[in-house]
Parts: structure tokens; C-alpha cells; sequence
């Protein structure tokens, strides 16, 4: 894993990430956000997304730790999702969270080759202890991405959120950091 700090590109053997642009909100973005499979198993699936409220998204992350970054294919440099960390340096925690809006590329491992490279990149960080992610508890796909990457189950919220009808519980991982 090559990591380019000074760029701000985050680079993965089959993916890199680069900060979120203005240039990023696209038809083909706002598509996956609005799409009711893509965000099935998030808040987002409550909204209806438009080039404004994806603007007050983004903008909602100036001047702050906070990132927001867009998971492009290297071979074809293609965006292919979107990545978000909020930071709390004051506490060493970051949590992270991620979105494969490219239904095409679904159980291909890019989505698992963004997650572990971003792990890594904030577990070689000296301000971050700790890399925190919740999913629902239906969310099988996103708890194998977790699991896979090292992370430990920490804890539960029970029937926490409504999916199709029925309550879910929210399930809390965690990583701590290499230094």
C-alpha cells in the first residue's frame, strides 16, 4: 500500500481516494444517492438528494477535521463511491463510513481494498487510537467489509433503527491504531 500523504491521495492496490469535489457532484452521483438499493441500509434512503443539498453536504465539511473523499478505480480512475471520516483528534477517535454507489463493481473488493486502506492510513496517524464504524445489524455485506479489515464488534444498540417494517439493531466496531 503506497500512502501519498502530502497529495492527499490515499492510495490502495486497486483503488485510490482523493478529497470530495464540487466537480464530483454529478447525475451519476446523485443517481446512487437516490437509488433505493444503494442506500438501503442508510439514513440517506429518507432524502431526496439534489446537486444543492449534496453542495450543503459537502460544504458542511470545510474548515473542519472532517473528511470526505470520493473511492476511485486506479485502472480507469473512475469514481466508483464515496468515504467519510469524522474526526474527534481531541479524543484520538476517527469513524468512518463508506458508499460503492457503482452497482457494477459490487463484491468485486474494491469496496474492502478502500476500507483497509483507509484504516491504515489512520492507524499510522499519531493523533488517531481509535477507527470506529456502525452498520445495521442486516447489513451482512458491510459486517464481512468490518470483520475482514480487523475490526472487533464493541457494541450493540438493539432495535435501534425501522428496515422494511421491522425493528434492526445497529452494530458498533472498532479498531485500535498501530502507534
Amino acid at each position: 500500500m503506497k500512502i501519498e500523504n502530502n497529495s492527499l491521495e490515499i492510495l490502495g492496490k486497486e483503488v485510490f481516494m482523493l478529497p470530495f469535489s464540487k466537480n464530483d457532484i454529478t447525475d451519476r452521483y446523485l443517481s446512487w444517492l437516490n437509488d433505493t438499493e444503494v442506500v438501503s441500509y442508510s439514513n440517506q434512503r429518507f432524502i431526496n438528494h439534489t446537486y444543492d443539498s449534496s453542495l450543503n453536504y459537502l460544504n458542511g465539511f470545510s474548515n473542519s477535521k472532517n473528511k470526505f473523499f470520493s473511492i476511485n478505480k486506479l485502472n480507469n480512475k473512475k469514481m466508483i463511491g464515496t468515504m467519510t471520516a469524522y474526526e474527534s483528534t481531541n479524543h484520538g477517535v476517527v469513524d468512518i463510513g463508506i458508499m460503492i454507489g457503482d452497482k457494477s463493481v459490487w463484491g468485486k473488493g474494491y469496496g474492502q481494498d478502500a476500507w483497509s486502506t483507509i484504516l491504515e492510513w489512520y492507524a499510522q496517524r499519531k493523533d488517531i487510537r481509535k477507527i470506529t464504524a456502525g452498520t445495521l445489524a442486516c447489513n451482512h455485506g458491510m459486517i464481512r467489509l468490518m470483520e475482514r479489515s480487523g475490526m472487533k464488534l464493541e457494541a450493540t444498540k438493539k432495535k435501534q433503527e425501522i428496515v422494511d417494517g421491522l425493528p434492526e439493531d445497529i452494530l458498533y466496531y472498532s479498531k485500535f491504531s498501530n502507534v
